[in-house]
């Protein structure tokens, strides 16, 4: 073989095992985790709806000990933990959101990320040791405990019906024949049908079906009564799609935890503060808490998010009551010349005492 064969030769075709970094393995393997089960459940607008609702409620949260978490990042936090299930921003002289990321881990613990970051021309890669990398993440799967689970991927089949009975129904409403009418019209000519055709078109319906009533077969022309048109819209009352959607929507909303009374159009202003309570305490705040350990334990200092005061997801009524009381409590404990100590003790009987933990 001389040195012109070498570069005649046919390169050999290189092959490699899939990995996790390659575009092909990210739309296949990623298409539920990024985007629900069937890629087009979060465009519904009840589930826009209740994302709202986490990125308003996350955004107005009061951050303490961590000015890098400012409302911004709060609330593209809200979106992405909402819609993806998780969310990492690279710490650095602001955070940076992670459109994509890679991670190594020991123990089920991260140790290190290959992060994609936004850039106006192209995202850029770079590497990064867990400690500088916030990742939040819901309701991680015991098998992939760095991982987190967003709500429509835990509600796959509430997510897909609803999508589906919506996608449904915008179908009816572009093709379906509605308002078009059956005619019954005396045998003419294709010309004169077709110019009658044309002047009964409208906007809406575009089929126009026009029969004889010339007969003489089986006894006869056809009667009279024959003649008055029939509608061709068709009748959906048999499926109920309007109880289905409803019933999906609700489903929906309870996966995002929020009431889905807040959403009826009837609801009045107490169902709206509860709905508002029960979104804060058993949502968002507890995110908030497990946002606020990751924070502490990256940026190295004590972080406290508190959702339920700028949301004023309380009873303000009782909660004035209850001030009352323990300030009337006060002043008979020191009328009665009671230390300190006591009175401390008494209250953390109702959780009141100082460093009692209680919210």
């Amino acid at each position: 073989m001389g040195i012109m064969d070498i570069f005649r030769r046919k390169p050999e075709v290189e092959t490699r095992s899939s990995g996790t970094g390659y575009t092909a393995q990210l739309i296949g393997a990623r298409q539920a985790y990024i985007a629900g089960v069937s890629g087009i459940g979060e465009l519904t607008a009840t589930v826009q709806g209740c994302v709202s609702l986490w990125e308003g409620g996350l955004s107005l949260a009061d951050v303490q000990g961590a000015p890098l978490l400012d409302r911004r990042s709060m609330a593209v936090c809200a979106r992405s933990l909402a819609l993806r299930g998780e969310c990492v921003f690279l710490i650095g002289d602001a955070l940076i959101p992670a459109v994509d990321w890679e991670v190594t881990t020991r123990h089920g613990v991260p140790r290190a990320y290959r992060l994609s970051l936004p850039e106006a021309g192209g995202n850029t890669t770079t590497t990064a040791l867990a400690a500088e990398v916030l990742h939040f993440r819901v309701a991680p799967d015991p098998a992939q405990p760095w991982t987190g689970q967003a709500p429509l991927r835990r509600s796959s089949l509430t997510a897909g019906l609803l999508q589906t009975i919506e996608a449904g129904l915008a179908e009816v409403y572009s093709n379906a024949p509605m308002g078009s009418q059956v005619v019954p019209f005396p045998e003419s000519q294709d010309v004169d049908l077709h110019e009658l055709g044309r002047g009964f078109r409208g906007q809406r319906g575009r089929v126009l079906v026009r029969e004889s009533v010339n007969v003489s077969a089986a006894g006869g022309p056809t009667p009279a009564q024959d003649w008055k048109p029939q509608d061709v819209t068709p009748d959906l009352r048999g499926m109920q799609p309007l109880e289905h959607l409803a019933s999906a929507r609700h489903a929906i909303c309870n996966a995002f935890g929020v009431l889905p009374g807040l959403f009826v159009g009837e609801a009045q202003g107490p169902l709206v503060r509860e709905a508002q309570r029960h979104l804060a305490q058993w949502t968002l705040q507890p995110l908030a808490m497990q946002m606020a350990e990751e924070a502490a334990a990256k940026l190295g200092g004590p972080v406290m998010i508190d959702v339920m005061r700028p949301l004023q997801a309380f009873d303000s009524g009782n909660r004035a009551r209850s001030a009352g009381a323990i300030i009337s409590a006060l002043a008979e404990a020191k009328a009665a010349g009671l230390d300190p100590a006591q009175v401390d003790l008494a209250l953390s009987l109702v959780n009141w005492g100082k460093d009692d933990g209680a919210a």
